[in-house]
C-alpha cells in the first residue's frame, strides 16, 4: 500500500509540474479541431470529439476531413496528440520507477535476478 501512495504522489506533483505544458497542447488540439470543424462544416461537439479521438490516436473513422488542408491539420493535432499522450507516460515511468527504488530491497531484487538466470540455463 506504501507503495500505491508514494507512486500516486510522485504522480500526481509530475502531472502539476508540467500541467502548464499539457494545458497547452489540449489548447491547440482544441483550437485546431474547432478550425477543422468550421472548414469541415461539422458542429461544434463533432469537431472537438474528433479531434480529441484524432489526438489520442484512437481514430474510429466514423467522422473525418475529406479537405487537403483539414488533412494536414489531421496530422498535426494526431502528431500533438502524441506528444501530449507521451509525457503522461514518461510521467506514470518515472513515478513508478522512484516508487519502486524506494520501496523494494536491493537484495531481493539480487535473489529474484539469481532465480530468473538459473531457469533460463
Amino acid at each position: 500500500m506504501e507503495f500505491s501512495i508514494t507512486f500516486i504522489q510522485l504522480f500526481y506533483w509530475g502531472i502539476y509540474l508540467i500541467s502548464p505544458l499539457l494545458v497547452m497542447l489540449g489548447f491547440v488540439i482544441i483550437i485546431l479541431g474547432l478550425i477543422v470543424g468550421y472548414m469541415e462544416s461539422w458542429n461544434k461537439f463533432d469537431a472537438l470529439y474528433w479531434a480529441f479521438i484524432t489526438a489520442f490516436t484512437v481514430g474510429y473513422g466514423d467522422i473525418r476531413p475529406l479537405q487537403k488542408w483539414t488533412k494536414i491539420l489531421s496530422v498535426i493535432i494526431a502528431s500533438i496528440g502524441i506528444m501530449f499522450t507521451g509525457i503522461i507516460v514518461a510521467i506514470t515511468v518515472k513515478a513508478s520507477s522512484i516508487a519502486f527504488n524506494m520501496h523494494v530491497d536491493p537484495s531481493v531484487l539480487q535473489q529474484i535476478e539469481q532465480q530468473i538466470e538459473q531457469q533460463i540455463r
